[in-house]
């Protein structure tokens, strides 16, 4: 299965609050009533079939079929330049989503694959429940009445970071990992003003920000290498979630509270705000903290 950065196999999180907020419950029973892996798998699947479908339609003009992977796979085509590169990616991610006996980890370019995968399976699917037809229902990912899945909701909780998306021009709201990669993009354009060489550049960012080597290649425009398309694994016996649970975290803002309770209550707190209303609340809650 694919490792993100909780458990998507999870069937009922419990936070320990939401007896005490009914809107926390509310968000939390979303969260239950959300299927996460079947979610992963029928973006997966979506995205592999309607490529299929294009390579199949357009595999002889490669200006249409490239435009179509370019508005299909923002975050990840330019990295990878040939559409059967992206479903040999897709194939792979997909056997080893299915795969039961080990966690199947994600590096930066499996990672920007995945976004668009699950960004553009959420618009079709969210349109099909609007339209009130019974579709949405098919694919089976709520347990209960189908609703809209929250795309940026998602990405916050699931990915452990956005790091893939420094320097593409995609609109998103996804304020926690806003302002680190806004303050990376503000680093790299102060250094080309100052005409310093992009590898002197991320060099630096590298340190500084702590940034994944992967990300590093994508951040200077370089493409996927046969080694960038293996996807590495461990044994699902591995506890790899376990520091979730942790309630002695020095990242948490409160005392006794787990990364795994953190992680939920302040994306239930910033749900469906704008980048400037998450800002004012992470403040005010900074400030509470500190008291």
């Amino acid at each position: 299965m694919l490792a993100f950065a909780k458990d998507i196999s999870e069937k009922a999180p419990i936070h320990p609050e939401e007896t005490k907020n009914e809107k926390l419950k509310e968000y939390m029973d979303y969260q239950r009533n959300l299927n996460h892996e079947r979610l992963v798998y029928c973006a997966i699947d979506h995205a592999k079939a309607f490529l299929q479908k294009n390579i199949g339609a357009l595999g002889g003009n490669k200006k249409k079929l490239d435009e179509y992977c370019r508005k299909a796979f923002p975050a990840t085509f330019g990295h990878v330049e040939k559409a059967d590169d992206l479903m040999m990616m897709l194939r792979k991610l997909s056997n080893a989503h299915n795969a039961t006996n080990n966690w199947y980890q994600l590096n930066p370019f499996y990672m920007a694959l995945m976004y668009d995968c699950i960004g553009r399976f959420c618009q079709v699917y969210n349109r099909l429940v609007k339209e009130s037809d019974g579709k949405a229902a098919e694919y089976s990912i709520y347990t209960d009445e189908p609703q809209e899945v929250d795309f940026q909701d998602w990405v916050q909780l699931y990915f452990p970071h956005a790091d893939f998306l420094i320097g593409k021009k995609i609109e998103h709201s996804h304020f926690l990992f806003f302002k680190r990669i806004e303050a990376i993009e503000k680093a790299i354009a102060e250094g080309k003003a100052k005409g310093e060489a992009m590898d002197s550049i991320v060099k630096s960012l590298k340190d500084e920000y702590d940034i994944d080597a992967g990300t590093i290649r994508m951040i200077e425009g370089k493409n996927v290498t046969s080694k960038d398309l293996e996807l590495f694994y461990t044994s699902r016996e591995n506890p790899i979630y376990e520091y979730l649970y942790d309630t002695d975290s020095a990242e948490t803002f409160m005392d006794g509270e787990s990364l795994l309770d953190h992680s939920y209550f302040l994306n239930f707190q910033i749900k469906g705000l704008s980048i400037q209303q998450a800002q004012a609340v992470f403040e005010e809650a900074s400030q509470i903290s500190k008291n």
